[in-house]
């Protein structure tokens, strides 16, 4: 006897908005929460040309080949949050992913000169490499074990914006740091291993609704006419005050943000942002006494 056609039924396909909604779920516990809309919106902008499974699969297996963050939750961020600190934001950064052969890619440079010259692109726009050695000099900094960090952001040039826990331990090498965020981009958090917390999640634009009220924002530029000496600068503004730290992870150019609210510079010569980021630790290290 044959069986009926479709006698078990069809199967269910899953709905784009199930596999959001999971994700939203566990947002609820962190505070920010990325809508669906809006969430679908950033998958479309970060996978462009997707439309078959098989594509979205091998995006899955690139993501999952560098799974994991190498973490430090030693405690060590132990003082109020809620108290006095800093902030940075890095804007402009060069985080994006593209389809390359038959994987999906982090950009840069080095590596994708050629991809980036047939598609009528700048090579020298495409430096990941800036952006990973600012995070890495804020997050190592005496001034962010000492727990005076309050918050770390970074916006692509694309407008998408993150969010970087303090406690992250950023991988050191750039080939693992580029692993890392093409997962970030594709699957909007990476979770610490065997917790719950997000250590880097992608968060809904402006960045200015995640500042305290009474913060003040400063952008860096060689360019300002507002020379000053870091040391002198940061020693005349009240230790109660919070302080948002603006930098441009870009090779060339200037910011243009509209919240910023100051705009000096801190040398007579052009310097990276690494090395301002040093400067200015080490002049709020001296100032609230950690050695």
């Amino acid at each position: 006897m044959v069986r009926p056609y479709a006698v078990n039924g069809r199967k269910r396909k899953k709905s784009k908005s199930e596999r959001y909604d999971k994700d939203s779920e566990e947002e609820e516990n962190t505070g920010f929460v990325l809508e669906e809309e809006e969430e679908e919106d950033v998958q479309k902008k970060l996978k462009p040309g997707v439309t078959e499974e098989s594509d979205e699969a091998k995006a899955e297996e690139a993501a999952q080949e560098l799974a994991g963050i190498p973490v430090c939750l030693d405690g060590q961020q132990g003082s109020d949050k809620n108290s006095p600190g800093v902030i940075f934001i890095l804007e402009k950064a060069s985080l994006e992913v593209a389809k390359v052969a038959k994987s999906y890619q982090l950009l840069n440079s080095e590596d994708h000169a050629n991809f980036l010259k047939k598609n009528n692109r700048n090579p020298a726009e495409y430096r990941p490499d800036i952006s990973h050695q600012a995070i890495l000099n804020i997050l190592d900094s005496p001034l962010n074990k000492a727990g005076k960090l309050r918050a770390l952001y970074v916006r692509t040039e694309k407008g998408v914006l993150i969010e970087i826990k303090s406690h992250v331990r950023i991988p050191r090498t750039f080939k693992r740091f580029a692993g890392i965020m093409l997962q970030l981009l594709q699957k909007l958090s990476i979770s610490a291993v065997g917790k719950r917390e997000k250590l880097l999640r992608v968060i809904k634009n402006p960045v200015t609704q995640y500042l305290p009220v009474n913060s003040r924002k400063i952008g860096f530029s060689h360019s300002s006419e507002k020379l000053v000496d870091m040391h002198d600068y940061v020693a005349s503004v009240d230790k109660d005050a919070t302080l948002v730290f603006v930098f441009g992870a870009m090779a060339h150019g200037k910011i243009e943000c509209d919240y910023i609210e100051d705009f000096i510079s801190i040398s007579g010569y052009p310097l990276s942002a690494a090395y301002c980021i040093t400067r200015i630790t080490n002049a709020l290290e001296r100032k609230h006494g950690i050695v």
